[in-house]
């Protein structure tokens, strides 16, 4: 039997970790997942109900509910009428050479669902927040990040030879005689890709990723695409700057983009439109397009119809179900008491920037301007974006609604370049179990579906709920002060409010958080320290935030508020799906988010009374001490 001293994680989750079940549908199961599930059985009934009672004084709603019920049609969708995909398709086939395809830019991007090989995207700018700029990146990876592509990984061979055979069916379903060779050409062009692509450590360093080049000089760089042209037609007004994210794929372009590789750049546009129609189409086809993700992460079941129902509709009307969903399952007594943990928080922050031994006055000062700054945002939104007004549903196929629907969505996002930006925009639905810290708006947001057990529950202590949502609402404010996020001021603007000794400490205590993960063994290999800095430096600030907030309640138990800390982390995985993780994802495995961050704080010591020779003890000169 475990004990708390050796192993916090393994001991409060024992039990859970011994019956719990991942479901044959999913990767993992995780205290996330479990409110996820709820949260889907109580979409689907409810979504069911208005099926048969129309929402028809809820315009945006309605709209949703219509689609939900296409989506359910199954008898319509399995009728195998592919005429509309193949349309789209035939804008690519029609392409006869390089050159038509660079004189095509525009209608690809506006009027059909060919991706490009490469991406103009519309964000708030880095340095000015208020305002938005365009950004280039590449096209993406067919694996799931650039140490897939290693010779030395495992799963490379069989996950791109999956890939290929698995999109070699789905063409021949579209009536592509040539289905093999056109698979082929499309993982030799992803082939292509991967030493220009960014590696999930370097997307992980966000704001070292900011690079404007002056348009003039941006669109001079390429001999092979006329992007004068192609940007101008996007937006309304000539950019300033374009910012390059993928500097290696930025200067590679001509060498990948070019009229020798044409035919692949072809045979990979056919090969995404044909994967990305899939899921609208017929039961069979909607199988045979999820079983290369089902591969990638050993999952032994595909999504049932009901489920699959759902998530295409949450795919296109997430914020409109969202704000149902807060709306109907988000009390104002947890928003109030929520609001008041928030309002706690952050006057424990300030009270301890207040008392920092390591900040110079100045930064600390800037640092508390910053902290008073934050928007928080609690439940759900007042608004949704205004393009779900223009969505509405046709007579179409649900393919085709789903087309309309990307045209308006792309359209949109260019419409965006010339306004300023909205703060008060979610970019998360109410009903997703998560949170998030936006850096270029000093913004926090905690959606009301991840505001219930074991998060919080008015019936547990205050302690718990401490360990729980009030951790989770610190590790937020914790990003504002992160690797990444303390490079941003209290506007949002990428600019440097530190002095320069500051900032070589405060790097000093980076290097010192990657070791205390760096090389950690786990189920499926190493950490990668680099990778999951910004979180872990959140993960410790959110816990210490939150143990000092706990300590000024009356009734404040430590047992308590540390056992709930290690249940919130709590995950069971399929081997893939957790070395998926280790390579891209910049949380740290659960186990380790559950145990490292205790071992910095006295008080974890003092509460279970931890030994030298105990599995949890952390030498003192070894305790990280950030926020």
């Amino acid at each position: 039997m475990t004990r708390i001293q050796d192993d916090l994680f393994a001991t409060v989750n024992a039990e859970w970790l011994e019956q719990v079940q991942i479901p044959a549908d999913k990767p993992r199961i995780s205290a996330f997942d479990e409110l996820v599930l709820e949260n889907e059985k109580n979409l689907t009934a409810d979504l069911q109900h208005m099926s048969v009672e129309l929402p028809e004084d809820n315009p945006e709603l309605l709209e949703a509910i219509k689609f939900y019920n296409k989506a359910g049609d199954w008898k319509s969708r399995n009728k195998n009428d592919f005429s509309a995909v193949i349309r789209e398709m035939d804008k690519v086939t029609n392409l006869n050479s390089f050159e038509d395809f660079r004189t095509h830019l525009l209608d690809l991007i506006f009027h059909s669902q060919a991706p490009l090989p490469f991406s103009i995207s519309v964000d708030a700018d880095m340095k000015d927040a208020v305002h938005h700029s365009l950004g280039f990146t590449g096209p993406g990876l067919i694996l799931p990040d650039t140490t897939y592509y290693e010779e030395s990984h495992p799963r490379k061979a069989e996950l791109l030879s999956f890939w290929q055979e698995n999109s070699k069916e789905i063409l021949e379903h579209f009536g592509q005689k040539d289905a093999q060779e056109i698979a082929a050409k499309a993982v030799a062009f992803d082939g292509l890709l991967v030493e220009s692509a960014n590696t999930a450590e370097e997307w992980a360093k966000y704001a070292e990723l900011y690079n404007p080049v002056p348009f003039k000089e941006f669109v001079g760089h390429f001999k092979n695409i006329d992007f004068d042209s192609f940007i101008k037609g996007l937006v309304s007004t000539e950019p300033e700057k374009i910012v390059v994210f993928e500097s290696r794929f930025y200067d590679s372009f001509d060498h990948i983009i070019n009229e020798e590789n044409w035919p692949l750049i072809k045979a990979w546009m056919l090969v995404k439109i044909a994967r990305k129609a899939t899921g609208l189409l017929s039961d069979e086809l909607r199988l045979l397009g999820s079983a290369y993700g089902r591969f990638l992460s050993n999952v032994s079941e595909a999504r049932s119809q009901e489920k699959h129902q759902l998530d295409i509709t949450e795919s296109y009307f997430s914020q409109v179900i969202g704000l149902y969903y807060g709306l109907k399952y988000f009390g104002e007594e947890a928003k109030s008491d929520v609001k008041h943990m928030t309002s706690e928080m952050i006057k424990v922050y300030q009270e301890r920037l207040d008392k920092n031994e390591w900040l110079s006055r100045a930064t600390i000062d800037k640092a508390i301007e910053k902290l008073s700054a934050i928007t928080v945002f609690i439940g759900y939104p007042d608004k949704l974006p205004e393009i779900y007004s223009r969505f509405k549903v046709g007579n179409g196929s649900l393919y085709e609604d789903a087309c309309h629907f990307d045209e308006l969505l792309t359209a949109r996002h260019y419409e965006k370049f010339s306004e300023e930006v909205d703060k008060s925009l979610w970019h998360m639905p109410a009903h997703m179990v998560n949170a998030y810290y936006s850096p270029d708006s000093n913004t926090i947001v905690f959606p009301a579906a991840i505001l219930q057990a074991p998060f919080y529950s008015l019936e547990q202590s205050a302690s718990q709920n401490y360990g729980g949502i009030g951790a989770v609402i610190a590790h937020e404010i914790s990003h504002a002060f992160d690797n990444n996020g303390a490079q941003f001021d209290k506007y949002g603007n990428l600019n440097k409010w530190w002095t320069d000794e500051d900032y070589e400490a405060f790097e000093k205590k980076q290097e010192e958080m990657i070791a205390a993960f760096d090389g950690r063994a786990t189920e499926a290999g190493p950490a990668n320290g680099k990778l999951i800095v910004s979180e872990n430096i959140a993960d410790q600030g959110g816990i210490t935030a939150a143990m000092t907030a706990a300590q000024k309640e009356e009734d404040v138990n430590l047992t308590d508020f540390f056992s709930q800390w290690g249940k919130i982390w709590r995950m069971k995985a399929s081997m893939e799906f957790q070395q998926m993780l280790l390579s891209m994802d910049v949380h740290a495995p659960a186990k380790l988010r559950a145990n490292i961050p205790p071992t910095n704080l006295e008080e974890f010591y003092q509460t279970f009374e931890v030994q030298e020779s105990d599995g949890m003890y952390r030498a003192p000169e070894q305790r990280v001490k950030i926020w």
